[in-house]
């Protein structure tokens, strides 16, 4: 079964986008060989950056989403399509904080201050560039703010990446609630009612994942928006996949060789007859030998 829903409730008050993204944030915790509180920041931007990559119109749309800040993290990096296919790194991996007092990964000081910066590129001249000031580093709050201001979307944004205690992780997902507009003021405030009795939300997902049956999501969705009043629960309107793919290639990386221009490529033949590179999402190498950049060189630019 698919593990993102996309739904509406009865009235039209709000959207709803809602998945469950556990096997795809393992997989970039163990590419990345993140700690917990690196795979937790790594896993949220993931998650976020691929509810937003299916909010595209058309199958060739891309986008972004980089969170930059003064912490130890420095930088996160997603990129999202609209089929659902995400990629994310994490400059520093090894990044490790203690706890908060609470209990919890200090994301937010992992992050620091800094700015959260949201590429669509939708085959215009120039893509589009929304950037906020972060609100906290924890990234659903920053989020929440992005697409207030930048998208003048009011909306609610709920993300987490749970740990078992063997220090592996159990659980991750999130959430974007989006109000339509002309919603209605009592589907609203029952909204708000929900988002401030409801149980974490991280816990909620584990709890999901856990219950019998294929289909997580929906689970999720009842355990969340169950008690709403029944016009206002939502109705499911397509179900799709979020998943770690990198579209990384020897084509592209080629291309790299080729774009930093005849001299520096020049320079790489002659000084080290070779040169390797190394995908930054995937981790993935790929060798080029002298003949091979000497062939490049031909396609180059002075």
């Amino acid at each position: 079964m698919s593990n993102t829903i996309i739904a509406v409730d009865e009235s039209g008050s709000y959207r709803l986008y809602l998945t469950i993204t556990t096997e795809a944030v393992r997989e970039a915790a163990r590419i990345h060989g993140c700690t917990p509180l690196a795979a937790a920041a790594l896993g949220r931007t993931l998650t976020g950056a691929g509810m937003m990559g299916l909010m595209l119109k058309s199958d060739t749309d891309r986008l972004t989403l980089q969170i930059k800040g003064d912490g130890p993290a420095e930088q996160i990096l997603a990129c999202a399509d609209p089929a659902g296919h995400v990629k994310a790194y994490i400059a520093d991996p090894a990044v490790d904080l203690p706890l908060k007092e609470n209990g919890k990964l200090d994301v937010g000081g992992a992050v620091g201050q800094g700015s959260l910066t949201v590429i669509k590129d939708m085959g215009m001249k120039e893509p589009y560039v929304g950037r906020i000031e972060l609100v906290s580093g924890e990234i659903a709050e920053d989020l929440t703010r992005y697409f207030t201001v930048s998208e003048q979307q009011p909306s609610s944004v709920a993300l987490g990446v749970r740990f078992g205690a063997d220090g592996e992780i159990s659980a991750a997902g999130g959430m974007i609630i989006q109000v339509l507009p002309g919603a209605s003021d009592e589907c609203l405030t029952a909204l708000e009612d929900m988002l401030f009795l409801m149980d974490s939300f991280t816990l909620l997902v584990q709890d999901a994942a856990a219950m019998e049956g294929p289909d997580k999501t929906k689970n999720l969705m009842d355990l969340i928006f169950g008690r709403l009043p029944e016009q206002f629960r939502p109705r499911v309107l397509e179900e799709k996949d979020i998943e770690w793919r990198c579209d990384c290639s020897r084509e592209r990386m080629e291309a790299a060789l080729v774009s930093i221009g005849k001299n520096d490529l020049m320079k790489i033949i002659e000084e080290d007859g070779q040169a390797e590179l190394t995908c930054q999402f995937c981790r993935k190498s790929r060798h080029f030998d002298k003949n091979e950049l000497i062939s490049l060189l031909e396609r180059a630019v002075s």
